[in-house]
Protein backbone atom coordinates (compact mmCIF):
# COMPACT_ATOMS: atom_id res chain seq x y z
CA UNK A 1 0.00 0.00 0.00
CA UNK A 2 1.46 3.29 -0.68
CA UNK A 3 0.46 6.56 1.71
CA UNK A 4 -2.85 8.12 1.07
CA UNK A 5 -3.63 11.76 1.01
CA UNK A 6 -5.71 14.17 -0.68
CA UNK A 7 -3.37 15.77 -3.68
CA UNK A 8 -5.19 19.34 -3.86
CA UNK A 9 -4.86 19.91 -0.24
CA UNK A 10 -1.31 18.78 -0.36
CA UNK A 11 -0.43 21.11 -3.15
CA UNK A 12 -2.46 23.76 -1.75
CA UNK A 13 -0.59 23.52 1.52
CA UNK A 14 2.92 23.02 0.13
CA UNK A 15 1.94 26.54 -1.85
CA UNK A 16 1.49 28.37 1.22
CA UNK A 17 4.48 26.92 2.88
CA UNK A 18 6.16 28.10 0.12
CA UNK A 19 5.30 31.62 -0.38
CA UNK A 20 5.41 31.91 3.64
CA UNK A 21 9.28 30.88 3.48
CA UNK A 22 10.03 33.05 0.71
CA UNK A 23 8.66 36.40 2.86
CA UNK A 24 11.12 34.96 5.91
CA UNK A 25 13.99 37.43 6.52
CA UNK A 26 16.47 34.61 6.37
CA UNK A 27 20.14 34.62 5.92
CA UNK A 28 22.98 32.49 4.06
CA UNK A 29 23.06 30.29 7.04
CA UNK A 30 21.63 26.87 7.99
CA UNK A 31 17.92 27.95 8.84
CA UNK A 32 18.14 29.62 5.21
CA UNK A 33 19.83 26.23 3.96
CA UNK A 34 17.22 23.96 5.12
CA UNK A 35 14.52 26.40 4.49
CA UNK A 36 15.41 26.85 0.71
CA UNK A 37 16.05 22.96 0.09
CA UNK A 38 12.65 22.11 1.10
CA UNK A 39 11.37 24.71 -1.70
CA UNK A 40 13.68 23.15 -4.20
CA UNK A 41 12.25 19.80 -3.37
CA UNK A 42 8.97 21.15 -3.38
CA UNK A 43 9.92 22.91 -6.80
CA UNK A 44 11.24 19.41 -8.02
CA UNK A 45 8.15 17.68 -6.70
CA UNK A 46 5.62 19.89 -8.34
CA UNK A 47 7.45 21.30 -11.46
CA UNK A 48 5.90 24.99 -10.45
CA UNK A 49 8.91 27.13 -11.98
CA UNK A 50 7.87 29.92 -9.53
CA UNK A 51 9.66 28.32 -7.04
CA UNK A 52 12.60 28.27 -8.64
CA UNK A 53 12.49 31.93 -10.38
CA UNK A 54 11.96 32.95 -6.37
CA UNK A 55 14.99 31.29 -5.16
CA UNK A 56 16.96 32.59 -7.98
CA UNK A 57 16.05 35.94 -7.12
CA UNK A 58 16.59 35.45 -3.93
CA UNK A 59 20.18 33.67 -4.26
CA UNK A 60 21.20 36.48 -6.98
CA UNK A 61 20.66 39.92 -4.71
CA UNK A 62 22.81 37.81 -1.71
CA UNK A 63 25.63 36.89 -4.28
CA UNK A 64 26.02 40.29 -4.98
CA UNK A 65 25.31 41.97 -1.20
CA UNK A 66 28.55 39.50 -0.93
CA UNK A 67 28.96 35.81 0.90
CA UNK A 68 29.54 35.06 4.52
CA UNK A 69 32.64 32.57 5.67
CA UNK A 70 32.17 29.14 5.34
CA UNK A 71 30.99 26.48 8.33
CA UNK A 72 29.79 23.75 8.61
CA UNK A 73 26.13 25.34 8.97
CA UNK A 74 27.05 28.46 6.38
CA UNK A 75 27.45 25.23 4.05
CA UNK A 76 23.86 24.09 4.27
CA UNK A 77 23.07 26.40 1.51
CA UNK A 78 24.80 23.88 -1.13
CA UNK A 79 21.67 22.26 -1.80
CA UNK A 80 19.92 25.36 -3.11
CA UNK A 81 23.06 25.67 -5.02
CA UNK A 82 22.80 22.21 -6.84
CA UNK A 83 19.46 22.78 -7.57
CA UNK A 84 20.60 26.28 -9.62
CA UNK A 85 23.61 24.93 -10.80
CA UNK A 86 20.97 22.18 -12.21
CA UNK A 87 17.78 23.65 -13.29
CA UNK A 88 20.29 27.06 -14.91
CA UNK A 89 24.34 25.26 -15.56
CA UNK A 90 24.72 29.09 -14.53
CA UNK A 91 28.62 28.97 -13.54
CA UNK A 92 28.29 31.45 -10.36
CA UNK A 93 26.13 28.62 -8.52
CA UNK A 94 28.89 25.90 -9.63
CA UNK A 95 31.43 28.43 -8.46
CA UNK A 96 29.70 28.66 -5.31
CA UNK A 97 29.49 24.63 -4.77
CA UNK A 98 32.74 23.82 -5.40
CA UNK A 99 33.83 26.68 -3.01
CA UNK A 100 31.74 24.96 -0.32
CA UNK A 101 33.12 21.75 -0.68
CA UNK A 102 36.43 22.82 -1.19
CA UNK A 103 36.36 24.20 2.36
CA UNK A 104 34.64 20.70 3.75
CA UNK A 105 37.36 18.63 2.05
CA UNK A 106 40.52 20.60 2.74
CA UNK A 107 39.61 23.80 5.19
CA UNK A 108 37.32 22.55 7.67
CA UNK A 109 38.27 21.16 11.45
CA UNK A 110 38.17 17.37 11.81
CA UNK A 111 39.58 15.10 14.55
CA UNK A 112 40.03 11.15 14.63
CA UNK A 113 38.84 9.36 11.07
CA UNK A 114 39.26 12.18 9.27
CA UNK A 115 35.76 13.52 10.68
CA UNK A 116 34.09 17.27 10.72
CA UNK A 117 34.04 19.18 13.45
CA UNK A 118 30.62 20.58 13.53
CA UNK A 119 31.00 24.35 13.28
CA UNK A 120 28.93 27.97 13.81
CA UNK A 121 31.67 30.20 13.05
CA UNK A 122 34.83 30.97 12.46
CA UNK A 123 35.49 29.78 16.17
CA UNK A 124 36.34 26.73 17.49
CA UNK A 125 33.10 26.93 19.52
CA UNK A 126 33.20 22.64 20.05
CA UNK A 127 36.51 21.23 19.75
CA UNK A 128 36.38 17.83 18.55
CA UNK A 129 32.18 17.19 18.79
CA UNK A 130 30.97 15.38 15.89
CA UNK A 131 26.78 16.62 15.68
CA UNK A 132 23.97 14.72 13.88
CA UNK A 133 22.95 17.92 12.40
CA UNK A 134 26.11 17.83 10.00
CA UNK A 135 24.86 15.12 8.21
CA UNK A 136 22.52 17.52 6.74
CA UNK A 137 24.72 20.97 6.15
CA UNK A 138 27.92 18.94 5.44
CA UNK A 139 27.78 15.11 4.66
CA UNK A 140 24.54 14.77 2.46
CA UNK A 141 25.86 17.92 0.70
CA UNK A 142 29.47 16.27 -0.61
CA UNK A 143 27.58 13.35 -1.69
CA UNK A 144 25.46 15.44 -4.04
CA UNK A 145 27.52 17.47 -5.20
CA UNK A 146 29.86 14.42 -6.11
CA UNK A 147 27.37 12.44 -7.42
CA UNK A 148 25.94 15.56 -9.78
CA UNK A 149 29.65 16.67 -10.56
CA UNK A 150 31.23 12.90 -11.19
CA UNK A 151 33.87 13.55 -8.05
CA UNK A 152 34.56 10.67 -6.42
CA UNK A 153 36.61 12.09 -3.56
CA UNK A 154 33.33 14.31 -2.76
CA UNK A 155 31.53 10.86 -2.34
CA UNK A 156 34.32 8.77 -0.43
CA UNK A 157 34.80 12.09 1.95
CA UNK A 158 30.89 12.22 2.53
CA UNK A 159 30.61 8.57 2.85
CA UNK A 160 33.70 8.70 5.63
CA UNK A 161 30.80 11.15 7.42
CA UNK A 162 27.78 9.33 7.05
CA UNK A 163 29.84 6.40 8.39
CA UNK A 164 31.99 8.03 11.42
CA UNK A 165 28.77 10.11 12.46
CA UNK A 166 27.25 6.13 13.03
CA UNK A 167 29.76 4.80 14.85
CA UNK A 168 29.61 7.90 17.35
CA UNK A 169 26.14 8.94 17.83
CA UNK A 170 23.76 5.98 17.31
CA UNK A 171 23.13 3.68 19.93
CA UNK A 172 23.56 0.04 19.53
CA UNK A 173 21.85 -1.56 22.19
CA UNK A 174 18.18 0.97 20.90
CA UNK A 175 18.78 2.09 17.37
CA UNK A 176 18.11 5.60 18.27
CA UNK A 177 21.12 8.59 17.94
CA UNK A 178 22.59 11.29 20.63
CA UNK A 179 22.96 14.55 19.56
CA UNK A 180 26.53 14.84 19.46
CA UNK A 181 29.75 12.93 20.43
CA UNK A 182 32.68 14.42 22.07
CA UNK A 183 35.81 13.20 21.38
CA UNK A 184 37.70 14.48 23.71
CA UNK A 185 35.73 13.65 26.56
CA UNK A 186 34.86 10.28 24.58
CA UNK A 187 30.80 11.01 25.69
CA UNK A 188 27.51 11.93 24.23
CA UNK A 189 27.73 14.59 26.49
CA UNK A 190 24.22 14.54 28.48
CA UNK A 191 23.25 11.77 26.11
CA UNK A 192 19.77 12.01 25.18
CA UNK A 193 17.94 11.44 22.12
CA UNK A 194 16.88 14.70 20.94
CA UNK A 195 14.28 14.20 18.18
CA UNK A 196 15.51 16.84 15.48
CA UNK A 197 19.15 14.88 15.76
CA UNK A 198 17.08 11.51 14.58
CA UNK A 199 15.61 13.25 12.00
CA UNK A 200 18.56 14.77 10.04
CA UNK A 201 20.07 11.30 10.82
CA UNK A 202 17.09 9.34 9.32
CA UNK A 203 16.68 11.57 6.60
CA UNK A 204 19.71 12.09 4.99
CA UNK A 205 20.71 8.31 5.39
CA UNK A 206 17.16 7.75 3.48
CA UNK A 207 17.96 9.59 0.23
CA UNK A 208 21.79 7.94 -0.09
CA UNK A 209 19.96 5.27 -1.90
CA UNK A 210 18.18 7.81 -4.11
CA UNK A 211 20.84 10.56 -4.75
CA UNK A 212 24.29 8.17 -5.41
CA UNK A 213 24.27 5.93 -8.25
CA UNK A 214 25.40 2.63 -7.77
CA UNK A 215 25.12 3.07 -4.00
CA UNK A 216 25.50 -0.68 -3.51
CA UNK A 217 29.23 -0.93 -4.77
CA UNK A 218 30.30 1.20 -1.62
CA UNK A 219 30.53 -0.67 1.31
CA UNK A 220 29.67 2.02 3.81
CA UNK A 221 26.02 2.22 2.31
CA UNK A 222 25.55 -1.42 3.92
CA UNK A 223 26.16 0.46 7.28
CA UNK A 224 23.96 3.22 6.28
CA UNK A 225 20.74 0.88 4.85
CA UNK A 226 21.47 -1.29 8.91
CA UNK A 227 21.27 2.06 10.57
CA UNK A 228 18.54 3.50 9.10
CA UNK A 229 16.39 -0.29 9.66
CA UNK A 230 17.24 -0.51 13.32
CA UNK A 231 16.81 3.61 14.17
CA UNK A 232 13.20 3.41 11.93
CA UNK A 233 12.26 0.29 13.68
CA UNK A 234 12.21 1.90 17.63
CA UNK A 235 11.29 5.32 15.88
CA UNK A 236 7.88 3.77 14.90
CA UNK A 237 6.95 2.64 18.23
CA UNK A 238 7.82 6.41 19.78
CA UNK A 239 5.11 8.04 17.36
CA UNK A 240 2.63 9.49 19.18
CA UNK A 241 -1.38 9.29 19.43
CA UNK A 242 -1.26 12.28 17.32
CA UNK A 243 1.27 10.71 14.63
CA UNK A 244 4.08 13.15 15.79
CA UNK A 245 7.45 12.62 17.60
CA UNK A 246 8.72 14.33 20.68
CA UNK A 247 11.66 16.62 20.80
CA UNK A 248 13.21 14.02 23.30
CA UNK A 249 11.87 10.95 21.84
CA UNK A 250 11.50 8.72 24.61
CA UNK A 251 10.52 11.41 27.58
CA UNK A 252 7.09 11.40 28.16
CA UNK A 253 6.74 14.58 29.25
CA UNK A 254 8.77 16.62 26.03
CA UNK A 255 6.34 17.88 23.86
CA UNK A 256 5.73 17.03 20.36
CA UNK A 257 8.09 18.86 17.97
CA UNK A 258 7.40 18.69 14.25
CA UNK A 259 10.46 19.13 12.30
CA UNK A 260 11.45 16.37 13.52
CA UNK A 261 8.63 14.57 13.16
CA UNK A 262 8.44 15.57 9.44
CA UNK A 263 12.29 14.64 8.91
CA UNK A 264 11.46 11.32 10.47
CA UNK A 265 8.52 10.88 8.60
CA UNK A 266 10.16 12.01 4.95
CA UNK A 267 12.74 9.23 6.25
CA UNK A 268 10.25 6.56 6.43
CA UNK A 269 8.76 7.19 2.69
CA UNK A 270 12.59 6.96 0.99
CA UNK A 271 13.45 3.60 2.92
CA UNK A 272 10.39 2.11 1.22
CA UNK A 273 9.17 -0.36 3.22
CA UNK A 274 5.03 -1.18 3.36
CA UNK A 275 4.99 -1.65 6.83
CA UNK A 276 5.71 2.09 7.62
CA UNK A 277 2.97 3.10 5.42
CA UNK A 278 0.26 3.29 8.69
CA UNK A 279 2.86 5.30 10.35
CA UNK A 280 3.50 7.69 7.28
CA UNK A 281 -0.28 8.19 7.49
CA UNK A 282 -0.67 8.80 10.61
CA UNK A 283 2.63 11.66 10.61
CA UNK A 284 0.92 13.45 7.73
CA UNK A 285 -2.62 14.31 9.23
CA UNK A 286 -1.00 15.02 12.47
CA UNK A 287 1.90 17.35 10.66
CA UNK A 288 -1.37 18.93 8.67
CA UNK A 289 -2.69 19.77 11.83
CA UNK A 290 0.34 21.99 12.24
CA UNK A 291 0.26 24.20 9.45
CA UNK A 292 -1.66 27.24 9.63
CA UNK A 293 -3.54 28.63 6.86
CA UNK A 294 -0.93 31.28 5.95
CA UNK A 295 1.55 28.31 5.61
CA UNK A 296 3.73 28.62 9.00
CA UNK A 297 4.99 25.42 10.20
CA UNK A 298 4.19 25.02 14.20
CA UNK A 299 5.69 23.19 17.00
CA UNK A 300 9.01 24.05 15.98
CA UNK A 301 11.97 24.00 18.63
CA UNK A 302 14.38 26.82 17.97
CA UNK A 303 17.91 26.07 17.48
CA UNK A 304 19.47 23.80 19.57
CA UNK A 305 22.56 23.42 20.88
CA UNK A 306 23.53 19.60 22.55
CA UNK A 307 22.05 20.49 25.96
CA UNK A 308 23.08 20.42 29.39
CA UNK A 309 20.38 18.18 30.77
CA UNK A 310 16.94 16.90 30.12
CA UNK A 311 15.49 20.84 31.28
CA UNK A 312 17.47 22.13 28.45
CA UNK A 313 16.09 20.42 25.93
CA UNK A 314 12.89 20.40 27.14
CA UNK A 315 12.41 24.31 27.49
CA UNK A 316 13.42 25.12 24.32
CA UNK A 317 11.09 27.01 22.51
CA UNK A 318 8.35 26.30 20.28
CA UNK A 319 6.38 29.49 19.28
CA UNK A 320 8.06 30.86 16.34
CA UNK A 321 8.33 30.03 12.72
CA UNK A 322 11.88 28.72 11.63
CA UNK A 323 13.83 27.82 8.35
CA UNK A 324 13.73 24.18 9.76
CA UNK A 325 10.20 23.87 10.05
CA UNK A 326 9.26 25.15 6.66
CA UNK A 327 11.66 23.00 4.57
CA UNK A 328 11.43 19.28 6.44
CA UNK A 329 7.51 19.73 6.22
CA UNK A 330 8.32 20.81 2.20
CA UNK A 331 10.71 17.56 1.91
CA UNK A 332 7.98 15.50 3.34
CA UNK A 333 5.43 16.71 1.06
CA UNK A 334 7.43 16.58 -1.89
CA UNK A 335 8.41 12.87 -0.57
CA UNK A 336 4.69 11.95 -0.41
CA UNK A 337 3.62 13.63 -3.69
CA UNK A 338 6.80 11.36 -5.41
CA UNK A 339 5.07 8.38 -3.60
CA UNK A 340 3.49 7.59 -6.79
CA UNK A 341 7.45 6.79 -8.38
CA UNK A 342 8.13 4.40 -5.32
CA UNK A 343 7.65 0.83 -5.99
CA UNK A 344 5.91 0.07 -2.18
CA UNK A 345 5.52 -3.95 -2.24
Amino acid sequence: MKPVYDKEELLNRMDSIVHKTMSMDLTWDWPCGVAYYGVCRAYEATGKKEYLDMLIRWTDEYIELGLPAWTVNTCAMGHTMLTLYKETQEQKYLDIILSKAEYLTKHALRFGENVLQHTVSQNNDFPEQAWADTLFMAAFFLLRAGNMLNRQDFIDDALNQYYWHIKFLQDPSTGLWYHGYSHVANSHMSGFYWGRANAWAAYTMSRVKRELKEWYLYPPCMEIECALRDQLAVLKSLQTENGLWRTVLDVEEAYEEVSASCGIAAAMINNNNPLHTKYIDKAYYGILENISEDGRVLNVSGGTAVMKDKAGYLNIPKSWMQGWGQGLALAFFADMLETKDIDFK
